[in-house]
Formats: structure tokens, C-alpha cells, sequence
């Protein structure tokens, strides 16, 4: 039997999923990021292959039809996805594979490998998030509303998953992702 973990971790945008799974990769070397599939426009910051893979409209759409993706969906105007031979590639080399998803991503994940581990990263509040959103500026207005509206969906979903972390002190939610880690692996 192979040996490998996947855990998921999923929040609302802004809600320091993204810092938290940093920290992880860098506290864990030999852990994987698994890079998510996406139409939407790079940032600035942002290069292919390393933070997600950018693909057209065309392209991904060709790819749902090929059945390349462990799932899939189109929010923010934009498809989003994990592409199968990536994350079977690194089951296959039994690494322990760290997955940034939206919630509903993240719960149909659980249903294709249901040993996975599901961290869902709450904010203290919601207003707090809207601050840190609008504080992070990398959206327009209409995107900002509609991340806004969509955490409001995503926060009605946390119960649904192995692991809560509320995000109200940077170092307290390192702590317990680090024993959520021991814990599972």
C-alpha cells in the first residue's frame, strides 16, 4: 500500500490561508504544493507552473471535456481546477501533497479520496475580512463584492470539515496547524 497524505486547506479569500500554507511548506521541505488550474489573469507577482498553472478559456474548457481534472468549478468569472496527473504523479511518489481549494472544490475532493485531511481556515469575523481584503487591494471593486458575497457561502460550509482554525492570531493558528500535521501524518 501506498504511503501519502493529501490535506486541503480552504477559506475565504483573505482569511490567511495562503500565509498559513506557506509557513507549512516551509516548516515541512519535503511537503508539495499541488498548483490549481485557472483562467484568471496572472498578477503581477505571479508565474506559471509556480502558483497556479494559467490556461485560456479554450484550454481549460478542453480539459474539463478530456476529463483531466479531480474537480473543478467556474466563480469569480473564472475556472478554477486540480488537475488528476499532477496530484496522481505525487501520490504515486507517496508525498504528503498541501492543496489550497474553494470549499465546494475542497468537499468534492473529500468524495474522490476520502482519506484526505480538510483544514478550513476561518477570520475572526467578517468584518475583519472585508479589512483585510480591501487592505490587500489585488481585486477590483466588482471582484472585492463578489469574494465578499462568495465568503459569506464558503463560512456557511465549515462544518463540514475534519478541521477548524480560527485565524485571529497568526501564531496561535501556526501552532495548531503544526499539531493538526502531527496528528495526521
Amino acid at each position: 500500500m501506498k504511503s501519502y497524505k493529501l490535506i486541503v486547506f480552504s477559506a475565504p479569500s483573505g482569511s490567511g490561508k495562503t500565509t498559513l500554507v506557506k509557513y507549512i511548506l516551509n516548516k515541512f521541505p519535503d511537503f508539495v504544493f499541488s498548483i490549481s488550474a485557472t483562467t484568471r489573469p496572472k498578477r503581477e507577482n505571479e508565474e506559471n507552473g509556480v502558483e497556479y498553472f494559467f490556461h485560456s478559456e479554450k484550454e481549460f474548457e478542453e480539459k474539463i471535456k478530456n476529463n483531466e481534472f479531480i474537480e473543478w468549478e467556474r466563480f469569480y468569472d473564472y475556472y478554477y481546477g486540480t488537475l488528476k496527473s499532477f496530484i496522481e504523479e505525487k501520490i504515486e511518489q507517496e508525498k504528503v501533497v498541501i492543496f489550497e481549494l474553494d470549499v465546494k472544490g475542497a468537499l468534492n475532493f473529500k468524495k474522490i479520496y476520502p482519506d484526505s485531511v480538510l483544514v478550513f481556515i476561518s477570520p475572526p469575523d467578517f468584518e475583519t475580512l472585508e479589512k483585510r481584503l480591501t487592505e490587500r487591494a489585488t481585486e477590483s471593486k466588482i471582484d472585492l463584492i463578489k469574494r465578499l458575497e462568495r465568503a459569506k457561502l464558503e463560512m456557511s460550509f465549515k462544518d463540514k470539515f475534519d478541521y477548524i482554525i480560527m485565524n485571529d492570531n497568526l501564531e496561535k493558528a501556526k501552532k495548531e496547524i503544526i499539531e493538526i500535521i502531527k496528528k495526521e501524518i
